[in-house]
C-alpha cells in the first residue's frame, strides 16, 4: 500500500516535506562519588593553619591618612597671613585673657592712632604657614586664643605705652625686623631711644673723633713751634746778657783807669 502511494505521488509530481531526525544514544555522564564522612573529618583535622604574627599587621604598617585639600577660605586666610608677615616689620603676639568686645574696640582705636593694627587668624592656619618659614620659632606662642598686633615700622615704645592700661592681654613674644624677642626683650627694646636721638649721638661721636684727630695732627707742629720760639727767646736773652756784661766790664775798666 505504501509503495502504491509512493508511485502515485511520483506520477503526479508531488513529494511530501522530508526532515531528517537522528536518533542516537544518550551520552554517558559519570557523577562524582561523594567523599566518605570519615575522610572529610580527617581532611578537616589535618588542614594546614598558618601561624598568626606576634604583632598585628595594622600595627606594623602605618595607617594612610587621607590628604584633604584646603578649602577656598583656608587659602584666602593663608594668603592674608603671608602678606601680613611680609609687609610688617613688627609682629607681636599677645594672649587674650577674656577681654571684652568693648575694651577690644577701644584698644584697637588707640592703636590705630599710631598706625598699629590688630589681626585675628586661626591657629591652624598660622601654624601651617609658619612651619616652612624663617618664623617657625614663633610656633610655641600660638596656643589658645591669641591676638596679633602688627605695624609697618618698629613702634615698640608706642605699643607698650598703649597696652599698659589693658590688663586682659599679655605679651608673649615678638619679631621685630627679622629678630625674635621674648617678653623682656620687647620691654628692653621699647626703652631704647628713638632713631633721631641715635642718629644725633652717632653724628656727635663721629664729629668728636674727627676733632680729636685734627687736634692730634696739629699738636705736633704747634709743640715744635713753641719749642723753637722758646729756644729763640733763650738765645736772644743770652745774647743781650752778654752785651750787658760786656758794657759793664768796659765801664769798670774805664773808671779804674781814670782814678
Amino acid at each position: 500500500m505504501a509503495a502504491l502511494c509512493g508511485r502515485l505521488l511520483r506520477c503526479r509530481g508531488w513529494f511530501p516535506p522530508q526532515q531528517i531526525v537522528r536518533h542516537g544514544s544518550k551520552a554517558v555522564t559519570r557523577h562524582r562519588k561523594p567523599m566518605h564522612f570519615l575522610r572529610q573529618k580527617l581532611l578537616a583535622v589535618t588542614q594546614y593553619i598558618p601561624p598568626k604574627p606576634a604583632i598585628p599587621e595594622r600595627c606594623i604598617k602605618p595607617r594612610k591618612g587621607e590628604v584633604q585639600e584646603p578649602s577656598g577660605l583656608e587659602k584666602l586666610l593663608r594668603r592674608e597671613v603671608e602678606i601680613t608677615f611680609r609687609e610688617n616689620k613688627m609682629i607681636t603676639v599677645f594672649q587674650n585673657n577674656s577681654i571684652t568686645s568693648e575694651e577690644l574696640r577701644r584698644l584697637r582705636h588707640r592703636l590705630l592712632k599710631h598706625d598699629i593694627r590688630m589681626k585675628f587668624f586661626p591657629n591652624q592656619i598660622l601654624r601651617s604657614f609658619l612651619a616652612d618659614t624663617k618664623y617657625k620659632n614663633l610656633l610655641p606662642l600660638f596656643i589658645g586664643h591669641n591676638i596679633i598686633i602688627v605695624s609697618k615700622e618698629p613702634k615698640a615704645k608706642e605699643l607698650m605705652k598703649t597696652v599698659r592700661s589693658t590688663t586682659q592681654i599679655s605679651l608673649l613674644g615678638a619679631c621685630i625686623e627679622g629678630v625674635l624677642f621674648s617678653q623682656q626683650g620687647v620691654v628692653k627694646y621699647s626703652r631704647l631711644p628713638g632713631m633721631q636721638i641715635i642718629h644725633g649721638e652717632i653724628v656727635g661721636g663721629l664729629t668728636l673723633m674727627t676733632a680729636q684727630t685734627c687736634q692730634l695732627l696739629q699738636s705736633g707742629p704747634m709743640h715744635l713751634a713753641a719749642l723753637l720760639e722758646q729756644y729763640v727767646k733763650q738765645q736772644s736773652g743770652a745774647a743781650t746778657g752778654l752785651k750787658e756784661t760786656g758794657s759793664v766790664e768796659q765801664k769798670e775798666t774805664l773808671g779804674s783807669q781814670g782814678s
